[in-house]
């Protein structure tokens, strides 16, 4: 049996197909955002902040949209990950800076702030951008709740259709190109945030 690829079919649905990518980069890109933010409070608390406080989740009966609790789960989810990748950044800080910040009269924020974050930052921003890169491609888990991402876009059309090889063909190749074009992004970050900065 051979089989004949049609991938007219896919053209006529692209403009879904690239709709579903552009919804997974701003999932992607906000959960990033939203994330990092976790992860420095979340690493400033176990390592600089004072005493864990209990958080109390009650069953409020809460009601998100479906990209929404998407967002919020790529966030949390990255927020965990990445919060360890920055207290081992925080870690590697010398601690003759942090006795040298305290004898000049900083308080413990100030510290955080000046003297640890950006340099901790620096040192684990290759596992940070790795981990990035990681939650796009792991963004079509959220096609199981609804979410109209790619993955989502991809499943419809090719359950309508019956040209399952060529859709998730070009679907790979979509998500390679949001693989790399993060990459690039995330490298440029890095020259303008550190190494800009260094040679300024």
């Amino acid at each position: 049996m051979n089989y004949v690829f049609q991938f007219n079919v896919v053209w006529d649905h692209l403009p879904e197909l690239l709709e579903g990518a552009l919804l997974t980069i701003q999932l992607s890109a906000t959960a990033m955002a939203l994330g990092l933010v976790v992860a420095v409070v979340c690493a400033y608390g176990k390592s600089a902040g004072p005493r864990p406080v209990r958080w109390l989740v009650p069953v409020i009966g809460l009601r998100l949209t479906a990209n929404t609790a998407a967002l919020v789960a790529m966030t949390v989810n990255l927020g965990a990950y990445a919060s360890e990748i920055v207290r081992a950044g925080i870690e590697a800080i010398p601690h003759g800076q942090v006795e040298a910040a305290r004898a000049l009269g900083l308080k413990r924020l100030q510290i955080f702030r000046f003297i640890i974050i950006f340099p901790a930052v620096k040192t684990v921003y290759p596992a940070l951008t790795s981990q990035f890169i990681l939650l796009m491609l792991s963004s079509s888990v959220v096609s199981t709740i609804s979410a109209v991402e790619l993955t989502a876009i991809t499943n419809s059309l090719a359950s309508t259709t019956f040209r399952s090889f060529e859709f998730y063909f070009v679907a790979t190749g979509l998500y390679l190109a949001m693989a790399l074009g993060f990459r690039a992004g995330l490298s440029a970050i890095y020259w303008a945030v550190f190494q800009r900065s260094r040679a300024a």
